[in-house]
């Protein structure tokens, strides 16, 4: 099985150092390319190992799967200049929740997918969130789970939670990390610890409730019931985040969502020009 990858960018670049540290994908069996060719011929210095195209053509010509990791607006542009080269006997993998599967298959006749994935699968964790179209073949469908089983834990997920759990696995390690680095800040403004001090123990806390969770030694409510000791220290702090932090994830979602239905008017006017042609 050959993979191809267009677009290594962030997330791109992921899915190429994890399928190969994975052993997903043997690197002699994977080409990449990119609009700016020097960042593929960057992961080619560190995998040298893996073929670059000098086009998208040379992308789908080689491979069985290939990853489009592009930003939204630059789909439709690449899978219409390139439809001649596609084969109705490849699996075609979107990364980016805007662009649904139903798109996808209405202008491609080739077998289509949508697997989002994490900067935690950079690590061999976390989720990926998995969609198939409707002509999937069940090979590639098995395929397709298989190759993202070795990076992370996909999950088949229904079109209308695309966006809220990409917000959870794929946005939340920034969205936590954000508030994580807002502890650490405060911590080192209020008190006499040091930024070095405060980022190892808040590091090591992250790094040690996420293997009590990994274990299932404790569920998040269990974990928080069980260090907030009825009228002690935490508790006190668990009442200020009560009052101030509830509702702040409310409209963190509220504006990812306004964003995604924003960049989906984008992406289905440049759809409906091949509804307009037929």
């Amino acid at each position: 099985m050959k993979i191809g990858i267009i677009g290594t960018g962030n997330m791109g670049g992921v899915l190429v150092a994890s399928f190969i540290e994975s052993s997903a994908v043997s690197p002699s069996r994977l080409m990449v390319t990119n609009r700016t060719l020097s960042k593929a011929e960057r992961l080619q210095n560190a995998y040298p190992k893996i073929k670059v195209g000098s086009t998208s053509e040379d992308v789908f010509r080689f491979a069985d799967i290939v990853f489009i990791c592009v930003k939204p607006h630059e789909f439709y542009s690449l899978l219409t200049s390139n439809k001649n080269y596609i084969s109705k006997h490849q699996l075609i993998v979107s990364i980016t929740s805007p662009i649904s599967c139903d798109q996808l298959e209405e202008l491609l006749d080739c077998n289509i997918a949508r697997a989002i994935p994490s900067i935690n699968n950079r690590a061999l964790a976390g989720s990926s969130l998995i969609s198939f179209g409707q002509r999937c073949h069940p090979d590639y469908r098995e395929k397709l789970l298989s190759l993202m089983a070795h990076i992370s834990t996909p999950l088949i997920i229904d079109e209308n939670i695309t966006r809220i759990s990409s917000d959870i696995a794929s946005c939340g390690p920034a969205f936590m990390g954000y508030v994580l680095q807002c502890f650490i800040n405060s911590a080192v403004e209020q008190t006499d610890i040091t930024k070095a001090q405060a980022t190892q123990l808040a590091s090591d806390m992250i790094i040690g409730m996420g293997k009590l969770l990994e274990k299932e030694v404790y569920t998040l409510p269990s974990l928080i019931q069980k260090v907030c000791v009825k009228g002690g220290i935490t508790g006190e702090g668990i009442k200020i985040l009560s009052d101030e932090v509830d509702e702040v994830f409310d409209h963190v979602i509220q504006r990812t969502h306004e964003k995604y239905h924003e960049e989906c008017e984008k992406v289905n006017k440049q759809f409906e020009v091949k509804e307009e042609l037929k």
